[in-house]
Order: C-alpha cells, then structure tokens, then sequence
C-alpha cells in the first residue's frame, strides 16, 4: 500500500520527537510542506494522496537533517521576514519574527521623512540576507537603502534577494566594517548587530550555536562592541531628523542608551518583542548636544 502524506507526517514528526526536538509536529509540517513545495493548508488538504517515493525520500533526508539540529530554514534555503521570501546562505543571520518588530517601529519614521522630504535614504550596517532594509523599502516605496557587511557571501545573497523580490533598483551594497567604507548622510541608520556576550555563544542552542555565522552573534566580551561602534560614527551620518534604529538583547536597553547618549542622540522610542523582552531602540539628535564629530 503507497504511502500517503499522512503516513509521512506522523512518521516524520515522531522521528524529531524521537531526536528531542522540542516542536517536533509544527517542524514536521513546515519541513514537509516547504520540500513538496505546498502550503501548510494544503499539505492538511492533501493529507490522504500518495506520496512519490523520490519525494518520500527527500522528505527523509531533511527530517535527518532536523533531527541533527539544523534548523528548519537553514534546510529549506529560505525564510519568509515581513512579507518577503529570503535566500539564506552560510555567511547570514537567519531573519526571525522578533527583528520585524524593528522594521514595524522605523516604517512610520521613514514615512514622515519620505512625505516631508520627497524621498528617505537608508542604511542598513550588517544587513546579511538584507532583510531589513528589503522589508523597509518594500513598505516605504520612496525609499532607497544600501546593505553593508563584512562579508561578501552576505552582500551577494543581499543583492540576490534585493532581486527576487523587485528591489534592486533602489538597493545596493557596499563591503564596510561598520561605518568604515560609508560615505555622505542618510536619513535613517538601522542595524541588527551581534550582541552575545562572547562567553554566552558557546552555550547557545546547536541551532544558533552551529548554524548562524559566529560574526552575527559575537558582540564581544560584554556584547556591546558594535554599537560603540555605531555609536562613536553615527554622527558623520545622519541627517538633520535622522533616526537611528537598533535591535538589542533582552537585558541591554539601559546599556545601549547610555553609549548613543554619551554621543549626542536621545531615545525618542523602545518597543518590546512577541515575548515581551526589551528589542528596539529609536534614537534621534538630542538638540541640547552636538553629535557631529
């Protein structure tokens, strides 16, 4: 009797559970319907129909791979982050759901400066699959952003994604160690830059640990490197208006304010993550203080 894609399921989801996985069913499915090329509703619908045995066997190799540890968008290539689909590679952070809470907080921003001044030019300082700056100029459309990194695997899989999704035209990249290789001002400055205590990444899940790039997570001794980093540059940069936008660890609000309050910007805002933990921080001038130095 063939298999169905019901069989295949239960089968793939006891394997994970078997492997410790904690969301072992929910992984099953998106593993599942993202190798078959369905919808989750659709893998539901279809749940009775054979499965062919070349799929089958795909499907087998990627639960292996799941249960090793990898995580499930790493095996599939791709994540979607805000609306937009993302090619992953080995040189790039994964997207993840709370980072759209950054992009959610600097939309309205972008907007006001686009209406006041006719067009909004972004920065994006890491920008990896270029997530951020995509979803931010794919819901302001009088916005042009560049992407910078370190590495140019990063910048490559940026400019690919900036074209799958029809935003290369007002995208481009530049190879820089934060503000480094930048030249001119920008009317926003938004960056989701490693900031794991170097001693904590060793004791993060395999799934981060052995998969996310070391130089997306190492933020340093006490996980605030790149934003002194920012912080000391950041004023060459912005506008008049600008804002700086910034996501940070549960426990660093105080910490990061302190640094960009001590170069002349204020907080103007903080939003909380889908947890309820501390992850963005909007920072403008502070007119009392002079930044540009």
């Amino acid at each position: 009797m063939p298999e169905t894609l019901d069989s295949v399921v239960g089968e793939s989801r006891d394997r994970l559970r078997a492997a410790g996985i904690r969301d072992a069913a929910v992984d099953a499915r998106h593993l599942i319907s993202g190798v078959l090329g369905l919808s989750l509703a659709g893998l539901m619908a279809r749940g009775g129909e054979p499965v062919d045995p070349a799929d089958a066997a795909r499907i087998r190799a990627a639960i292996e791979r799941r249960a090793a540890r990898e995580p499930v968008y790493r095996i599939l290539g791709a994540r979607e982050f805000h609306g937009l689909t993302f090619k992953l590679s080995k040189d790039t952070l994964e997207p993840r759901p709370d980072t759209e809470t950054l992009v959610d907080c600097l939309i309205p921003h972008m907007r006001r400066i686009a209406a006041r001044k006719g067009s909004c030019r972004l920065i994006d300082l890491g920008t990896g699959t270029g997530a951020i700056c995509l979803a931010l100029l794919a819901a302001v459309l009088d916005a042009r952003g560049v992407g910078t990194d370190i590495s140019e695997d990063a910048l490559a899989t940026a400019r690919e994604n900036a074209q799958k999704n029809g935003l290369a035209e007002r995208y481009q990249t530049l190879r820089s160690n934060w503000f480094e290789a930048v030249e001119g001002r920008f009317d926003v400055i938004v960056s989701n830059p490693p900031y794991i205590r170097s001693n904590v990444v060793t004791e993060l899940e395999p799934e981060v640990r052995c998969y996310d790039p070391a130089a997306a997570l190492d933020g340093g001794v006490d996980g605030l490197d790149a934003y002194r980093a920012i912080a000391l540059d950041a004023g060459r940069h912005l506008e008049t208006d600008g804002v700086i936008g910034l996501e940070i660890g549960f426990d660093q609000k105080q910490a990061v304010a302190a640094l960009f309050e001590a170069q002349g910007f204020r907080l103007l805002d903080s939003s909380k993550d889908l947890g309820g933990n501390d992850r963005v921080l909007i920072f403008g001038q502070d007119v009392k203080g002079s930044h540009d130095r």
